[in-house]
């Protein structure tokens, strides 16, 4: 216990080091550069156009799930593969409104058992996804181009996250089964969460379920373009389950882990602002898989889950970004957002050699945002979360 008690405080120690001299941005840049991307010309096919949310965020040939009941296989989904820490991520974009019964589709043919949503349907006064599940009035919705359909079950309203358990029945068979729909409310875009108490919070609210594990298949992770906010829990995630196995926090590289996550989808993590909350989280999380049990009733207090939700907050639905069910997937505009715009921060449409010239978002300042609101071994220092996810909503998004 002391051993490893000696190496978070070393962790805790390189972390202070690189806010003061202000390495995150070089760190980022450095992920960025040695980033090899691979070939991804199914994205790019006439076909397959519409099936995308962003021009420049597209699945790796390689990596991509390829739907197996439908004609054309696409969809802007890639499977993220850790094998030294037996996980496994779907991760994607939020489903347009002509690819819900595709996101259906899939998740029932992966056997996936969890949904985690780390976006709203509205943000900033645009889509960034589809509503693909009913809400409490309509209780089901039937996506009659895939034959699925779905039913909400219950759903549990926290200050600053959702659960639901719906109900996936494939209208062909008959057969049912249960889906976990975890929804993150208060993550901005291109930002972190408001501290990594609620973020493990909320993370080991997923593991909780045990959907995580290798009992099912993959959970299906998803922001708007499902690289940046997706990146940073799946990287999280990830490296707790290393340090879990290893009982040894230093041997985990968090960077390489990322490098390796990159191989399977592009530009995850999309700012050095995302890079050093994971580490945060990280060397936070550390505390709890090391032997330090208290520290998870620190994350719920301070998290303060059990507070009305913000009234900065929208509703879950929007009557404008509904998914059609009634239509093919495909035969409507519902996709229209698609090819009309660039989402990743770090650089242009990726080549394979390299992104030299990529931009970051407020990579000079990351540094400077101050730590003790987030880390629980002081407990009592905290900015209210209310005037936080206000502030969130009303801020304008870079571009």
């Amino acid at each position: 216990m002391e051993q490893t008690g000696g190496a978070t405080v070393k962790m805790d120690q390189e972390f202070e080091d690189m806010d003061s001299k202000g390495r995150w941005q070089k760190l980022y840049s450095e992920i960025r550069n040695q980033s090899h991307e691979c070939s991804y010309k199914v994205a790019k096919y006439p076909e397959n156009r519409n099936r995308n949310r962003y021009r420049d965020v597209s699945p790796f040939d390689h990596s991509r799930v390829k739907l197996e009941s439908t004609e054309n296989d696409y969809i802007n989904a890639s499977l993220v593969l850790m094998e030294d820490a037996q996980r496994s991520y779907i991760l994607t974009q939020g489903p347009l409104r002509n690819t819900c019964g595709h996101f259906w589709l899939m998740i029932w043919e992966q056997k996936t058992k969890a949904v985690i949503m780390l976006n709203r349907v509205i943000e900033k006064g645009s889509e960034k996804c589809a509503q693909y599940w009913p809400t409490a009035e309509e209780r089901e919705m039937a996506f009659r181009d895939t034959r699925f359909l779905v039913t909400l079950l219950s759903e549990d309203t926290k200050s600053y996250y959702t659960t639901r358990a719906l109900q996936l029945q494939n209208i062909n068979t008959g057969e049912k089964r249960e889906i976990y729909h975890f929804h993150y409310t208060t993550w901005p875009d291109f930002g972190v969460p408001e501290s990594p108490a609620s973020f493990l919070n909320f993370l080991f609210k997923v593991r909780e379920s045990g959907a995580l594990g290798t009992d099912h298949g993959p959970s299906v992770v998803h922001c708007s373009a499902g690289i940046g906010r997706s990146g940073t829990f799946s990287l999280v995630d990830t490296c707790l389950v290393l340090m879990d196995k290893r009982k040894e926090p230093l041997s985990v590289d968090i960077k390489n882990i990322l490098l390796k996550m990159r191989k399977y989808r592009m530009g995850l993590i999309q700012t050095p602002e995302q890079l050093r909350f994971s580490y945060m989280a990280v060397l936070e999380g550390a505390k709890f898989i090391m032997g330090d049990s208290s520290v998870q009733n620190r994350w719920r207090e301070l998290s303060e889950e059990d507070q009305e939700p913000s009234l900065g907050s929208p509703p879950s639905s929007e009557p404008q970004s509904r998914c059609p069910p009634e239509r093919y997937n495909g035969t409507q505009r519902g996709g229209q957002q698609a090819e009309t715009e660039d989402y990743r921060q770090d650089c242009k449409v990726p080549t394979l050699s390299s992104c030299k010239q990529e931009q970051e978002l407020d990579g000079s300042t990351t540094h400077k945002r101050r730590r003790e609101d987030s880390i629980s071994k002081s407990g009592n220092t905290k900015t209210p979360q209310g005037k936080s996810r206000t502030t969130d909503s009303e801020r304008k998004r870079k571009r």
